[in-house]
């Protein structure tokens, strides 16, 4: 058999990827000059169905697939029969294998095939191939990297067909950079990365930068996710990300909710916004009322947001968001209250 040798990127770091042509990868054509490298693994030939039982969606606090979620997001689409098509998207490639994704999610039962399509520019959202196998999909899942390339396909062929996955009872879900660009406000870190105290102490500092428009999946509205939270200390950019999607109108409601899940952590949304957390912790973050201080160039104040804390098992309902369950916490000129990440239920 040949072999087909490819250099791939991820995070400034370049692997060596190695593939049987016959089995796993398959070239694209260019368009134009669009660099996209397609790898299937599985069977050769698409699942024929009429009708799904999604949606059902993945909430993942670091890059890596969750199996527990996955195999149940797989489940609730098949609806206990037959087998799905999922199509991994990513903006850059990985390091080791070249498709750490499709990898986990192959072995799964009711799995026909995985496809991981790496995506170099964003011409290559209009790749009629990409656009076949998400449309042909009922899981798209987000790779890692930086949802700054992931936005770019707002108003893209791609982005119309990730919806439509949804839309015929798929299912969507990511993590870290994948997990960002699924809630309807995303932190798109366009300019730069930010970090909890640059965040509080200027909520306009220029690398605190959103996107809208991207997706609005059935009952998650309102949201803003996070990664990696709890590790990278994330709470307190969540605030500032909640507090400015208030104070600039980014949400319908009024309100907005911060997702933060951490690494080895991921939430199963049901068709019903019902999520569950296997791993690692989640928060849900709310801001319910206008910031008392939160413009650019001063630190921001904002009192009594509303903290969920869930370990894994515990569910929260997306669609009747609960009212009691919570703590509070408050920032009052950047400085945010201790002991963010516990608390005592207020009711």
């Amino acid at each position: 058999m040949p072999i087909r040798t490819t250099t791939r990127r991820r995070a400034g770091r370049s692997v060596v990827a190695t593939a049987l042509a016959a089995t796993a990868v398959l070239s694209l054509p260019a368009v134009a000059e669009a660099k996209v490298t397609r790898y299937r693994q599985g069977s050769a030939g698409d699942v024929a169905r009429s009708a799904w039982s999604g949606p059902a969606y993945t909430m993942n606090g670091s890059g890596a697939v969750v199996p527990d979620t996955m195999t149940k997001a797989v489940n609730a689409i098949r609806g206990g029969s037959g087998s799905i098509d999922v199509t991994v998207l990513a903006a850059s490639a990985a390091s080791g294998s070249p498709t750490p994704e499709c990898d986990v999610i192959i072995g799964l039962p009711g799995v026909n095939s995985c496809t991981t399509d790496v995506l170099t520019s964003t011409q290559d959202a209009s790749n009629s191939q990409v656009n076949t196998d998400v449309r042909n999909a009922e899981f798209v899942y987000f790779a890692g990297g930086n949802q700054c390339n992931y936005v770019h396909w707002k108003g893209t062929p791609l982005q119309a067909s990730v919806q439509s996955v949804v839309a015929k009872g798929g299912g969507v879900g990511g993590g870290s950079a994948g997990h960002h660009v699924n809630s309807s406000v995303v932190y798109d870190a366009c300019t730069s990365s930010t970090d909890s105290a640059t965040a509080l102490a200027d909520p306009y500092d220029r690398s605190v930068t959103f996107t809208t428009g991207l997706f609005s999946w059935p009952n998650y509205a309102d949201t803003v996710n996070d990664s990696h939270f709890v590790t990278r200390d994330r709470m307190g950019r969540t605030m500032a990300f909640v507090a400015r999607a208030v104070k600039d109108g980014l949400t319908g409601s009024g309100k907005a909710w911060g997702v933060g899940v951490e690494e080895g952590g991921s939430l199963f949304l049901d068709r019903n916004g019902l999520a569950t957390l296997s791993g690692q912790d989640a928060y849900v973050v709310l801001g319910d009322h206008q910031p008392e201080q939160a413009v650019s160039g001063r630190p921001l104040t904002y009192s009594n947001f509303k903290i969920w804390h869930l370990t894994t098992g515990q569910t929260f309902d997306f669609k009747n968001r609960p009212t009691c369950g919570y703590y509070t916490r408050s920032v009052v000129n950047g400085v945010p209250d201790p002991g963010l990440y516990a608390g005592t239920p207020v009711c």
